[in-house]
């Protein structure tokens, strides 16, 4: 029986193995085929902080390339969580590219949570503007949040000032960009139908 065991374990991880190199032939051909989009131009548009307006293209700081990210704001706790996990690694992407959240929540509003959550990056409002819709994450046939939709722009500004889309992503359990999910996984019962609390329980409380 012993050997059986063994045998059946092994035979089942060398499958293990060979999912997860199809797995990451898979991520990487993805990766080559979104850098054979053509990049999309955008406008200069206009956002908002606590300071005031604030251009895209001032986004960009001394960087070439813009990560954004699309929050839904504080009316979502998944995306409360995508940005704790950011806010862990802000100082390496910040070191890469220019990194920011944008939601349509007013800019004070967007400061108080950020205050409450720890969070470190630069947030921007889109309240009263297009710039959501027109990026493609806020469908008016979806009643959820005003139909906001949680995701990823990337951005490139040209040596003439100009402002285009190289990539986008969409968020949602199971994708590339929280690791939560995947260490969920690992367990016998996955995620069981757990969601994200704003705040959980202290220890002993």
């Amino acid at each position: 029986m012993e050997v059986e065991v063994s045998v059946s374990n092994s035979s089942l991880e060398r499958e293990i193995a060979f999912a997860q190199e199809e797995l990451d032939k898979a991520r990487k051909k993805l990766v080559k085929l979104r850098r054979k989009l053509p990049p999309e131009p955008v406008s200069d548009y206009v956002l908002r902080n606590r300071d005031g307006a604030v251009r895209l293209s001032e986004m960009f700081g001394d960087k070439d390339d813009l990560i954004l990210i699309h929050n839904m704001g504080t009316g979502c706790s998944n995306c409360a969580m995508w940005a704790d996990e950011f806010n862990g690694v802000y100082q390496h992407l910040q070191s890469r590219a220019a990194f920011v959240v944008v939601s349509p929540d007013a800019p004070e509003v967007q400061e108080a949570f950020a205050k409450q959550r720890g969070w470190r990056f630069p947030m921007y409002s889109a309240e009263r503007t297009t710039f959501v819709e027109d990026m493609g994450f806020q469908w008016k046939e979806e009643p959820f949040l005003s139909g906001y939709q949680p995701g990823v722009s990337a951005f490139r500004k040209n040596a003439d000032g100009s402002i285009v889309r190289v990539a986008k992503d969409s968020f949602g359990p199971g994708d590339l960009y929280c690791g939560v999910w995947h260490l969920f996984d690992l367990l016998p019962d996955g995620a069981a139908g757990w969601d994200p609390l704003f705040a959980y329980p202290s220890e002993g409380g």
